[in-house]
C-alpha cells in the first residue's frame, strides 16, 4: 500500500492564525491531506484574528480532531504522515512539546511526530524571548524539531501582508518537500540582487 500524503497541522493560540489558514489553502492546493487539530486559545484567536467561527476555520481541512481527542488517529504513531506543522505556535506549546507533558492532543500529535522521527516545525510567534524560551528551542532542536519562526524575507519584495504570509507559510512547506508557488527563490526568481 502507497503511503498516504498527509500533514498535520496543529493551531495554538498565538498570534498569527492567517498562517494556519494559507498553510490549509497551500496544502489543498498541494493535493496533501490534512489533519488539523486547533487548541483552545487558537479557537478565540482565530474569531479575533480573522473574524471566522471555528467549524469556518475548520471546513478547509480534511479531517478536524477536538484539542481533547487524545484517541484521534493523529495520538498514534502506527498513523502515517509526513510529520507536524504547527502554525503559529505558542510558548506554552512549545514547553509542553520540550517536557514531553502530552495535555492535549496538539502536543499528543506533535511529542508522537518526535518519537517517530518525522519532521516537526514549530512557527514560533513569541518576541522577545527570555533564556528559557531559547534553552527550550535548544532542547526541541536537540529532539529533532525545526524551530522556523515566521521572519519576513524582504528580499522577496513583498508587497502586502499576503505576500509575507504566502514567503513563510512556502518556505514552512519546503521543510515537507511540499511544493507551492508561494516562494520567490533567490536566484531563481530575484536576481536583481545578485552582483556581476
Amino acid at each position: 500500500m502507497k503511503n498516504p500524503d498527509r500533514l498535520i497541522l496543529g493551531v495554538s493560540g498565538a498570534s498569527g492564525a492567517i498562517y494556519a489558514r494559507r498553510a490549509l489553502e497551500a496544502l489543498a492546493a498541494a493535493g496533501v491531506e490534512t489533519h488539523l487539530v486547533v487548541s483552545r486559545a487558537a479557537e478565540m484567536t482565530i474569531g479575533y484574528e480573522l473574524g471566522e467561527k471555528l467549524k469556518d476555520f475548520a471546513a478547509r481541512a480534511d479531517r478536524h480532531y477536538a484539542a481533547s481527542d487524545v484517541g484521534a488517529p493523529i495520538a498514534s504513531g502506527s498513523f502515517r504522515t509526513r510529520g507536524m506543522l504547527i502554525a503559529p505556535c505558542s510558548v506554552r506549546t512549545m514547553s509542553e512539546i520540550a517536557a514531553g507533558v502530552t495535555t492535549s492532543l496538539l502536543t499528543r500529535a506533535a511529542d508522537v511526530a518526535l518519537k517517530e522521527r518525522r519532521r516537526l516545525v514549530l512557527m514560533i510567534r513569541e518576541t522577545p524571548l527570555h533564556l528559557g524560551h531559547l534553552r527550550t528551542m535548544t532542547q526541541l532542536a536537540e529532539m529533532g524539531a525545526i524551530i522556523m519562526p515566521p521572519v519576513p524575507a524582504f528580499y522577496a519584495e513583498p508587497r502586502t501582508i499576503d505576500d509575507l504570509v504566502d514567503q513563510s507559510v512556502g518556505r514552512a512547506l519546503d521543510l515537507f518537500d511540499i511544493e507551492t508557488d508561494f516562494v520567490r527563490r533567490w536566484g531563481e526568481d530575484l536576481e536583481k540582487g545578485r552582483r556581476k
